[in-house]
């Protein structure tokens, strides 16, 4: 910086272009000398209301000596500002970055440092319930876009002095501010160590989601089906996480936090399961695993039963089915594959739409195209059916409806090639590749394989609060072996 005011002004302004947003107030300090000293502010970002309690006020009402340059700079930094959050600048960059954070940045005449104050002020939208993750009992706040709200919703219901924030900045252009999270305690040093590294290695100039960072984030760094990296809304979750020995990353601007590693089994599990009674968890959690196998199998087994196989049919249900095939125009497996793609394009359409025109396309695509196009011979009422129960039993497991998606196609592809023994096949495959998946050294399907036992307790079955309450489920290191340690 430069120890004259106009010439720090005219850089900083040359460097944003006199963007309109960025705002110079020119003040002369009442002392002997009248020293022109500047605030420097980005519109919208920084409060009003705290610009004049910490820095414009207590400038103009304190009292001054014949001190100037960097004996002013201290006086004032010591005795006069009075906000709780001040930090020392000494470049350009840092400058901008904290104005564009909020923050006040005060410049006096003959000084070539500069003070941050913290003023912020910024819109945001307030804490209210995730609509991904609805729960019928506990709580009903949900992450906001904003960084240090998040922040606070973990502390709250973390009151432990081995919580840890790691705040840095990420994406070369957007400088986007984001947070590593975990319990000091619980998360093995190798795997924070590893992340830092994966974090610094992201070239990104641009980084608006969560979602960007994840194929850094990824030990293969590929765009595979499944992924190790868990994604939440629920400050309760994350904790729960947390304590597990994961790892969350909140980024500035978006609500949804990553967890790592993420499992298998936990696309499976919901907050409800722990309110509710260890029973009624198991059922619902049974019905899960269930649905999940449906929503992907049941299209190609169709396919390739009827196919292939229709002597597995009753007598009536077989006449039925091929009446309907000999009254449609296109093939079993071509007709499955259009209906696909006609729900997966409603879907989308009833996704994006405002909510009252999307529960018009439901029931357009449901009752009138549905119906019309049985009733004109297009498709079967039997494909129409397998493809609808399937499409439902997706929605099931909100967390897999991408992997579902492709997988469910996959099947109805090979059904219709080779048959069950097409499926079987790309089962194992599927199978195989899940259980060679690994993040930070946790594989994926933990703890059906490597199989444990003791923390079988929470996968398929939901068992009790005091069995639970007696083991400390924490992710090891980075080596392999059991993910969990008592």
């Amino acid at each position: 910086m430069y120890t004259s005011l106009k010439d720090n002004i005219a850089e900083l302004r040359s460097t944003v272009a006199s963007s309109a947003d960025f705002t110079v107030r020119t003040v002369k300090l009442p002392s002997k000398n009248r020293t022109e000293c500047a605030i420097f502010t980005t519109e919208g970002m920084c409060n009003k209301e705290n610009l004049a309690i910490y820095v414009i006020n207590p400038l103009l009402e304190a009292t001054y000596g014949d001190e100037t340059g960097d004996k002013l700079f201290n006086y004032i930094f010591d005795s006069v500002l009075s906000g709780s959050e001040i930090v020392e600048v000494k470049s350009f960059d840092e400058v901008l970055s904290f104005s564009m954070s909020g923050f006040a940045v005060f410049a006096v005449d003959g000084c070539n440092k500069m003070l941050a104050i913290g003023a912020q002020g910024y819109s945001y939208r307030s804490v209210s319930e995730p609509e991904s993750e609805l729960v019928q009992r506990g709580s009903r706040e949900g992450f906001t876009e904003a960084l240090r709200v998040n922040m606070t919703l973990i502390r709250r219901r973390m009151k432990n002095p081995h919580l840890v924030f790691e705040s840095s900045k990420i994406g070369s252009e957007s400088n986007t501010n984001i947070a590593l999270c975990y319990i000091n305690d619980k998360a093995t040093k190798a795997s924070v160590e590893e992340l830092r590294n994966r974090l610094k290695a992201c070239d990104l100039k641009i980084v608006l989601g969560s979602g960007y960072l994840v194929p850094y984030l990824e030990d293969s760094g590929k765009n595979e089906i499944f992924t190790g990296i868990g994604i939440t809304e629920r400050p309760d979750t994350l904790c729960g996480k947390l304590m597990e020995g994961r790892i969350g990353i909140l980024v500035d601007g978006t609500p949804s936090v990553l967890v790592i590693p993420h499992l298998f089994a936990e696309n499976f599990q919901s907050v409800d399961d722990y309110s509710n009674r260890p029973y009624f968890a198991t059922l619902t959690r049974i019905l899960k695993y269930i649905s999940y196998f449906v929503s992907i199998l049941l299209p190609g087994l169709y396919i390739a039963f009827v196919t292939f196989h229709p002597e597995y049919f009753p007598k009536e249900m077989i006449k039925n089915i091929n009446d309907s095939i000999e009254h449609t125009p296109l093939p079993l497996a071509l007709e499955v594959i259009m209906i696909d793609f006609v729900y997966e394009i409603m879907r989308e359409a009833g996704l994006r739409l405002p909510k009252v025109l999307g529960h018009a396309v439901s029931i357009v695509g449901a009752l009138v195209i549905g119906d019309c196009a049985i009733n004109a011979g297009i498709i079967g009422a039997p494909t129409l059916m397998a493809v609808a129960i399937a499409a439902i039993c997706s929605y099931v497991i909100p967390d897999l409806y991408p992997q579902i998606t492709v997988l469910r196609l996959s099947f109805i592809v090979i059904g219709g090639l080779l048959g069950t023994w097409g499926i079987a096949m790309l089962s194992c495959v599927v199978t195989i590749f899940m259980c060679s998946k690994s993040t930070l050294g946790v594989v994926y399907v933990t703890p059906i394989t490597p199989f444990s036992k003791k923390n079988m307790r929470d996968i398929f079955v939901r068992m009790g609060w005091k069995k639970l309450s007696k083991f400390n489920m924490n992710v090891q290191n980075l080596k392999g072996g059991s993910v969990y340690e008592k």
